[in-house]
């Protein structure tokens, strides 16, 4: 029924839930799993500008910070992609720039998955919403099903 996945990840403890639901999948048929992290380019634009929040980031923007932020993103999505594998799924991995839920949207289309699989709340959760910016967004644009695992 799932047999293909998307599960867009932020590394935030509640896509770590998420993880663990896609690696239950495979039980219920789903053969392979598509993993996507969106490189924000707005929170890459806010570190450039030295936005208040985004810790000591240098005013003028330097190529360099982003090739050592993307370094790190695609480092921990080797070691998920290894995880996921081990638990006997295929795997693929996409790191885009872009809006996050236009991104994931635009993914789970081109690859013509069955389900996305994502968390409630990730980076930006906020108290008192009920669900993540991005993942409302994303089940409010998908044609496709959409699992989303809450926050205990």
């Amino acid at each position: 029924m799932f047999r293909k996945i998307l599960y867009p990840t932020d590394f935030s403890d509640c896509a770590v839930k998420a993880r663990e639901y896609v690696k239950k999948l495979k039980e219920a048929g789903t053969e392979e799993v598509v993993i996507v992290y969106v490189i924000d380019v707005r929170e890459m634009a806010a570190m450039a500008s030295g936005v208040p929040g985004f810790g000591e980031m240098p005013v003028t923007y330097d190529y360099e910070v982003q090739k050592m932020v993307r370094a790190n993103i695609e480092k921990e999505l080797e070691e998920l992609k290894t995880e996921i594998e081990t638990a006997g799924l295929k795997v693929s991995v996409k790191t885009p720039e872009g809006n996050p839920h236009k991104e994931i949207l635009k993914i789970a289309e081109d690859e013509d998955v069955s389900l996305i699989v994502l968390g409630s709340h990730g980076k930006s959760n906020l108290k008192g919403m009920l669900l993540g910016s991005v993942s409302e967004k994303v089940i409010r644009g998908s044609k496709r099903p959409v699992l989303v695992i809450k926050r205990d």
